[in-house]
């Protein structure tokens, strides 16, 4: 007899998942909490999806401790269409059309060479011999008439951002899922623990939405998205992120009853 196989993957997305979640998707495949159809024949114009969206939109708000001045979207493309998706909603906040930037890795790099497309884009520290460190704040030079400041979570090079940046009143926007009250923008994929690749869960304060740049593609328009329930195109109704939200939420739970405090980072 063969044992069986178990491979632990620490890639940093697609990300292990839960087993009781991959096993109650492996059973949604066939019926979908007892509708008598696959979650991936679901219309996403049924109730039962509907049902679907709103409880994972609430378990996020819920987790994240998201206030209501703030909107969950879902959103397909991956971290890299919001590259794209950033600019043309944000560089227009002011007239200047201007962006800031901290480059610490591969994926800041990209985020600052596609937002170039839209406006003027400006790297705010001494260019970087090798991506190993957040440069010292003291060398930024922040434009108070920059639209925003951008930062990022680097998975390549394993760069993390271990404070908040001090933006002087800019909007910040970054590619992590945190408590979003000091970001006027967070996004992240859901590979990166909430899921399956094909879902981006992006968390936007409203009073940012409806700036988008007339060249933006309706798909990738905040407040079209935000106005449709993120249901403007069909999305990819595999459930996997209520499915892992429903799984954090209850170890936060349990763990919140044997320790009384809990912090949730989901990317």
């Amino acid at each position: 007899n063969m044992e069986k196989k178990q491979t632990i993957n620490f890639g940093a997305g697609p990300a292990k998942l839960p087993q009781s979640v991959l096993l109650q998707a492996q059973k949604e495949l066939l019926d979908c909490s007892g509708t008598g159809i696959s979650i991936l024949e679901m219309s996403h114009r049924s109730s039962d999806f509907s049902k679907i969206i709103n409880t994972t939109e609430n378990l996020l708000r819920e987790l994240l401790n998201v206030p209501e001045s703030y909107k969950i979207l879902f959103l397909q493309g991956g971290g890299s269409g919001q590259f794209s998706g950033v600019p043309l909603n944000l560089i227009g906040l002011k007239e200047d059309r201007c962006a800031d930037y901290l480059v610490t890795g591969t994926w800041s790099a990209k985020a600052a060479k596609e937002a170039e497309k839209y406006g003027k884009v400006k790297v705010i520290h001494p260019k970087l011999d090798s991506y190993t460190k957040i440069p010292d704040s003291s060398t930024w030079s922040l434009n108070p008439s920059a639209s925003y400041v951008y930062c990022c979570n680097e998975t390549v090079h394993g760069v993390e951002f271990n404070f908040i940046p001090d933006t002087k009143g800019v909007v910040l926007v970054s590619d992590v899922i945190q408590l979003p009250l000091q970001f006027g923008l967070i996004f992240a994929g859901a590979q990166k623990n909430v899921g399956c690749a094909g879902v981006t869960v992006v968390i936007v304060r409203e009073d940012l939405m409806g700036k988008a740049l007339k060249e933006c593609p309706i798909i990738l328009d905040y407040q079209v998205q935000a106005g449709n329930n993120s249901l403007y195109n069909t999305p990819p109704c595999f459930r996997y992120a209520q499915l892992i939200l429903n799984w954090v939420s209850s170890a936060c739970s349990l763990y919140l009853g044997c320790c009384g405090v809990v912090h949730v980072t989901l990317f």
